[in-house]
Formats: structure tokens, sequence, C-alpha cells
């Protein structure tokens, strides 16, 4: 014979049964949507730079499972990311070392087995954290900029608009004196000629020229032109 007792114990685990059964079906609802997400999708332990979780949209353009990228860790990257790219992920790590809330920008990749590679944008940002708060994991999201087909006027504007604002902030950061030698160097002055203008010597305006290369990150008179006209300054 079932007492109270029983049947109040059969109906509370019943109830959580059904909400257990509930539970898998969001979770596996959710997961759904990340591997239905027209993005790449993962996560990495930010201290060995393993692979943690992924996406199957990150699996089917790298060509390699979750599992083997898991067991190649830093590997997995060096193997999917052009040599010239390859240092971001240090750079990254890095970031977020230093408690940096963001990381994000531009790369190439390439699938398994094959030569040509893709660019991607994406963003990273810390997942989850130690008892210290530093950063263990990472998620990230990248997109295949070359799928990007049926916007590309939109996307040349874009980041054109971007890296105008990324030059300009850089811009931001010279001094007045400095602004005022590179106006100049725009002009098309040299070195005496910017000189005799600003009334300093000629090593005073070769020493702000230089600071202003390493400031706006560019290697030759050349390029420092070209950034200053991209950011409008003639």
């Amino acid at each position: 014979m079932q007492t109270g007792s029983d049947l109040g114990q059969n109906i509370s685990l019943s109830t959580l049964q059904k909400e257990n059964e509930q539970l898998k079906n969001r979770v596996n609802w959710l997961e759904s949507i990340l591997h239905h997400v027209p993005a790449m999708v993962y996560s990495y332990d930010n201290n060995t730079k393993t692979v943690t979780w992924c996406n199957d949209c990150l699996a089917e353009t790298v060509g390699f499972s979750p599992e083997e990228m898991k067991g190649m860790g830093i590997d997995f990257f060096r193997d999917i990311m052009h040599p010239d790219d390859f240092k971001l992920a240090a750079v990254a790590q890095q970031s977020f070392i230093n408690n940096k809330s963001q990381f994000g920008g531009l790369a190439r990749i390439r699938k398994r087995g094959e030569t040509e590679y893709r660019w991607l944008i994406g963003l990273e940002v810390p997942f989850t954290h130690d008892k210290n708060g530093r950063v263990v994991e990472i998620i990230c999201a990248f997109l295949d900029l070359t799928n990007a087909i049926d916007t590309n006027l939109q996307l040349s504007a874009a980041l054109s608009e971007i890296l105008r604002r990324q030059n300009e902030t850089l811009f931001n950061k010279l001094t007045a004196r400095e602004k005022d030698v590179l106006g100049l160097a725009v002009q098309g002055l040299n070195n005496k000629e910017i000189a005799n203008s600003l009334n300093l010597s000629r090593y005073t305006v070769e020493t702000h020229r230089k600071n202003i290369r390493l400031k706006l990150k560019v290697r030759n008179t050349t390029e420092l032109v070209a950034i200053a006209r991209k950011i409008g300054f003639e």
C-alpha cells in the first residue's frame, strides 16, 4: 500500500525528471543554435592556446575535428594561420593576461590540405576566470569575409572607415609640434625646408619625424604621407 509520503516522493521524482528533460532539451536547442550560427564560434585556454570547444562551422572551415584541435594545442593555430598572422595568437594571449577586455581584428586562415587563405574578421573576449580573477578561457567569434559577397561595396567602405578611425586615433597621439611637422611633410617639404619654416634645427625635425613614425607605426616617409592623407590631413 502506497503511503502519502511515498506518493509525495514519486511526485517529486517525476517533477525532477520532467525538469531535467526540459533542461536537456534547452541545452540541446542552444547548442544547435551555436552549430547553425553562420560564424566560427569557439573557446580556448588562454594559457595553452588549446581549443576547448567549437561549433560545427569552425570544424568545417578548417577541416579539423574538435578532438584534433584539442590534441594539437597551439600547433592547431600555427597550422591554419598565415605565418605573418600567427604572431597575433601570442599578442592576443598577452593582451588577456594584461586584463584587456577584448581583442579583435583580421587574420588569414586556410583549410586543412588547401593552400589558399581566407580572410576572417573576429572578436575575442574573456569567458572564464580562476579564483584569482585571471582569465582562463577565451570565447571567440569569427566571420569569413570571403563569403561576404553580397555587400562588397559596404564591406569596402566599412573597412576604410575602420582604418580611418584607427589612424585618426594614432594621429591624436601626436604633439602639436609633431602635427606641424607632419603637415609640412605631407606638402612635400624635406627636413631642411621644414626646419626653416618652423624655425627649428634640422636635428629637431629629424627627431620629430622619427617620433611620428613610431607613433603612427609606419616605416618610412611614403607610408607616413599615405596614412596622413587617409586621415584627411593635408
